[in-house]
């Protein structure tokens, strides 16, 4: 019975939990009045969500408000709604606004909702003084104490009759600001304002203008004076003017005064209300003059324009010469126009100081090289000096007669190669003007203090113009000539080639001769006889006068076999290399004729051999001891006719039986005789080479 009731009971509770099904259908926040809301207007935030259930059931619903994904409300309720009251908008509420919902086991959220308050709260503004002394800073503070940052502040410096000067500041962490403004000359009074300002959606949104706040400013000196005497307007060079420059101050304390000419300070004094200068006006002190008077922060200044008036012009120096020859006589004249009175001297000036020559007007002097340099003259009027413009001399000391020479030492030039010739003047003033020729005609002119370089690149084989140079300067001597340099071409050796006496082939122990020629080449020129081999061995080398060279080698053996060639060159310095050719080293005549004949009683000994089997054959009939000694006989024979050489052509034919039918041939064999054989070859052609006779 328990049992039945429990079944029953667990049936019903599953139909009721299958009546419990409910689904989200959307989450929705919306803001009254509107999401663009007046700052200090009340603001409501209301979430919303709709759902669709199987049955009547009662839910339990949390919602959860988000502003930039931070929380800022919770509730729960018993209905799809909820609202979050903002009674006071302030632009801190500015930002994106989402709303979650969850409902038993599920969760839904909105879409999130930016909400605008536009207008910014008006910033308070401090200042810490209101009464200041110029050069004094004064403290301002801008405040929004409603805002949240990042923030920006601008304050605003407003004097009467001008445009306010503004000045911002950022702050990304307070909702204050402080700015520390400097009270300048001329800020008499002063007022201040600020306002914030603050970045919504990419676009800049500020606040009402703060309260405005005046500071009073107070001179701490007033403006200084310049004077001076005489009248800054009636100065003559030579008189003794004096500055004045002097202020009214509240405090002496930490004060002073500078006396300034073009950033120049001419002179200062501190902790004084009065600065005096004197000085010898000159055309030099002519220009504007400044004083300023500086205490703490604050500063002043006055100007004032002085005009010297000319004494007497510059000096003039002129000399009777400016170019002239070693111990010519020069005349320096130095003199005032429209002034002759004057205390003058002329002086040659130097890198290491002037150097005073004598204190007159005229100077008369025999110049020599050491004498070249710029010369002037000073006149002095009543304590006043003036120099004359430089004056340049230049003293000449003749060229002397120039050397030409080839830049490599000797006087030749390979043809095709530029020639390098230099032309030398040891004496003389410099700059000295060179001139090269080649015969008559003027190839190049340089000028230069020593010596001039001149590169002849069209060199040709038959040209018989000599060269030479000249050389001048300024001195009055004229030109002087270097002898005529004759200069060799040097042809490079060109097509060498080698041939052989004999050529090809050569017996063993005979001589043979080797010719190495060129077809041109500047003489002498070197010859080298190399044989080719893994270290190019050079065999023999000679200097000629003539286009050609032979080496002789008496005794040629086998390992003298190989390839040969030969390479010539001259002062070109460029090797030439004919074309390899081979030599062979074959056996003698004489040696061939002993081979011939050891064939030959070889052939002989196979015929004799021969025989005797074909005699044995035929004696068949005989006993065998006959069959025996036949055997032992030709045995013997054989072993005597392999042992023995043959001598002079003589030839072995075989052994000696009379009881057997022989049929003997005699051969002669001649020796060859080496010596005339080499002597036939020798007077052969000199084969593979275009000069052989």
């Amino acid at each position: 019975m328990y049992l039945a009731l429990l079944v029953i009971f667990l049936q019903f509770s599953e139909l009721y939990t299958q009546d419990k099904v409910f689904t989200f259908n959307t989450v929705e926040i919306k803001v009254e009045p509107s999401v663009k809301v007046r700052n200090g207007a009340p603001m409501s935030i209301i979430c919303h969500a709709d759902i669709s259930k199987s049955a009547d059931f009662q839910l339990k619903y949390n919602f959860t408000i988000f502003k930039d994904h931070k929380l800022v409300f919770m509730t729960v309720s018993d209905t799809g709604d909820a609202q979050y009251e903002v009674p006071v908008a302030k632009s801190s509420d500015t930002g994106d606004y989402q709303c979650t919902v969850k409902a038993d086991k599920k969760t839904r959220s909105s879409d999130p909702v930016h909400v605008w308050v536009t207008g910014m709260t008006k910033p308070t503004l401090t200042a810490d003084k209101r009464d200041v002394l110029e050069g004094e800073v004064v403290k301002l503070r801008c405040e929004l104490p409603e805002e949240d940052p990042p923030l920006q502040f601008c304050f605003r410096k407003i004097k009467t009759n001008s445009t306010p000067r503004e000045t911002c500041v950022p702050e990304s962490y307070t909702n204050f600001s402080v700015l520390e403004v400097s009270v300048e000359e001329g800020d008499n009074i002063l007022q201040f304002d600020c306002f914030g300002r603050r970045n919504v959606k990419l676009e800049w949104e500020d606040s009402a203008h703060s309260n405005k706040t005046l500071v009073t400013v107070r001179e701490p000196f007033i403006k200084p004076t310049l004077t001076t005497v005489p009248s800054s307007n009636n100065v003559t060079e030579g008189d003794q003017i004096q500055f004045e420059c002097s202020t009214v101050v509240v405090e002496m304390r930490d004060i002073e005064i500078i006396l300034q000419k073009n950033k120049s300070i001419l002179n200062s004094v501190q902790d004084k209300k009065l600065l005096r200068y004197s000085t010898v006006a000159t055309l030099e002190d002519s220009g504007e003059y400044l004083c300023k008077v500086e205490q703490g922060g604050a500063s002043k200044t006055t100007k004032l324009n002085v005009v010297v008036s000319e004494l007497f012009p510059k000096p003039t120096l002129v000399a009777s010469m400016t170019k002239l020859d070693k111990n010519k006589e020069l005349i320096l004249n130095c003199s005032i126009n429209g002034f002759q009175t004057a205390n003058f001297s002329i002086i040659r000036k130097n890198a290491n100081g002037d150097i005073p020559l004598k204190n007159s007007q005229t100077l008369k002097m025999r110049v020599n090289v050491n004498d070249t340099g710029s010369y002037t003259c000073k006149a002095e009027v009543k304590g006043i000096v003036k120099e004359s413009k430089p004056v340049r001399i230049n003293v000449y000391a003749p060229v002397s007669k120039p050397t030409l020479s080839v830049a490599g030492g000797l006087p030749e030039v390979v043809l095709g190669k530029p020639l390098q010739l230099i032309c030398h003047s040891v004496m003389g003033t410099p700059p000295k003007t060179f001139r090269f020729y080649k015969g008559d005609d003027v190839e190049k002119i340089v000028i230069n203090d020593t010596y001039a370089t001149f590169l002849d690149e069209n060199i040709r084989l038959n040209d018989q113009r000599g060269y030479r140079c000249d050389a001048r300067n300024n001195h009055s001597s004229g030109v002087k000539t270097s002898d005529i340099l004759n200069v060799t071409v040097i042809v490079p050796v060109r097509d060498a080639s080698l041939g052989s006496v004999p050529y090809g082939e050569v017996e063993d122990g005979s001589e043979i001769a080797f010719l190495c020629s060129v077809k041109e080449g500047s003489l002498p020129i070197l010859f080298r006889f190399f044989k080719k081999t893994d270290n190019e061995v050079l065999l023999f080398e000679k200097i000629e006068h003539r286009d050609r060279a032979m080496w002789h080698k008496e005794t040629m053996k086998r390992q003298d076999t190989g390839t040969y060639y030969c390479v010539a060159s001259n002062r070109a310095n460029v090797d030439v290399r004919s074309q390899p050719i081979t030599i062979s080293v074959i056996l003698a005549a004489w040696k061939k004729g002993v081979v011939a004949a050891l064939v030959l009683i070889t052939i002989a000994g196979a015929g004799a051999l021969a025989l005797w089997w074909f005699l044995r054959k035929k004696k068949k009939a005989k006993g065998p001891s006959m069959e025996m000694s036949g055997s032992a006989l030709a045995a013997n024979l054989t072993s005597e006719k392999l042992a023995r050489q043959p001598n002079d052509g003589d030839y072995y034919s075989g052994p000696d039986l009379e009881s057997a039918e022989v049929e003997y041939t005699e051969v002669e064999v001649s020796t060859l005789d080496p010596h005339r054989d080499s002597m036939e070859n020798r007077h052969s052609r000199i084969s593979g080479h275009p000069d052989a006779t």
